[in-house]
């Protein structure tokens, strides 16, 4: 009976384990995300956040900045955006740790280029598509990667706190 008790304790343990692994973000819950990102103009610097809408679908806001100085091209960007993300982890199977998603980004871009001939604010619409993946160090706090691809193509590497 001892030997039968001793079985039965991981296999409840992994089914604890398994349904904390079914989506990131339940409905209602919310994510800090903030970082740095690697383009081919500029550094850019992020902070956004993601909402649990609906099982395994996340939305939320994002902003970032990136300034690029080379001889004498100046440019100062902006980016206010949307973000919708589709999570893979259920689908996948991931272990709790693990987050892999993929989605859209749609963007009021403003730039600044004083040294341009084409004068020296402007602005406009971009969309960008994204996939990425988080590693969970701690049931709170994982770190981020991202790559994209679109009006402001490159990739984000930070840190995500659920709250």
């Amino acid at each position: 009976m001892k030997k039968f008790k001793y079985l039965f304790l991981p296999i409840i343990l992994f089914a604890i384990t398994q349904s904390y692994a079914q989506s990131p973000l339940s409905v209602g819950e919310k994510q800090l995300n903030a970082g740095f990102g690697f383009s081919g103009f500029g550094t850019p610097i992020y902070v956004g956040a993601d909402f649990g809408v609906y099982e395994n679908i996340t939305v939320g806001p994002q902003i970032s900045y990136r300034g690029y100085n080379v001889s004498l091209f100046d440019l100062n960007l902006i980016i206010i955006a949307g973000t919708a993300n589709y999570h893979f982890d259920t689908l996948l199977e991931l272990p709790s740790e693990f987050n892999v998603y993929a989605g859209l980004t749609l963007g009021y871009y403003i730039w600044n280029t004083p040294n341009d001939y084409l004068g020296t604010l402007a602005s406009g619409l971009g969309v960008e598509l994204q996939i990425g993946g988080r590693y969970y160090f701690d049931p709170n706090w994982a770190l981020n990667l991202e790559f994209g691809g679109g009006s402001a193509n490159g990739g984000k590497v930070g840190i995500s706190y659920i709250f």
